[in-house]
């Protein structure tokens, strides 16, 4: 891939089920939606941030990819929410409960954008160990739209008791 400002980045990420496998069959799931072949981080287990009490560990990765020409992040998210439902994801219960598979759009391109049901680059990527550590491994000299230090440089700078592992 060499076309970074067209690049998706989507997070991806199960603690419900047999989360490996369903974050490796979702990874080749949204090979479909790519013009190239996709950028794939390792899988990493890590510790629930903000999800209930008692909330099983995390499986979670990342993946770039080239939305095909007439895709826009309107488009992909849409698409992203039923391959949610395609793996079980019913409305949850709770904020942040266990679910087989949570998608989240963290950039399309350099594209910033506000609206009721999309917030580009999602608006906590830049804080989540979870989403920096693996988004790091597949771009990181990427710079998220609205942020001034790269991906590996957002990494260096967090602080928190988040715990990872890779798998």
């Amino acid at each position: 891939m060499n076309a970074k400002s067209n690049i998706a980045f989507i997070a991806l990420g199960s603690n419900l089920g047999d989360s490996r496998k369903i974050i490796l069959d979702a990874m080749s799931r949204l090979e479909q939606f790519s013009d190239q072949p996709v950028l794939r981080s390792s899988l990493w287990r890590t510790s629930p941030v903000l999800c209930p009490p008692g909330s099983p560990d995390f499986v979670n990765a990342v993946i770039g990819l080239i939305p095909r020409p007439c895709e826009t992040a309107h488009s992909l998210l849409g698409k992203l929410q039923a391959l949610e439902k395609d793996f079980g994801r019913a409305p949850a219960p709770a904020l942040n409960a266990p679910r087989p598979l949570d998608l989240d759009l963290l950039a399309f391109g350099d594209e910033a954008c506000q609206s009721a049901t999309l917030t580009l680059p999602h608006p906590r990527a830049h804080l989540r160990k979870f989403v920096l550590q693996p988004l790091a491994e597949i771009a990181p000299d990427f710079i998220l739209p609205g942020q001034t230090r790269t991906v590996r440089q957002l990494l260096a700078a967090i602080t928190s008791d988040e715990t990872l592992a890779p798998l």
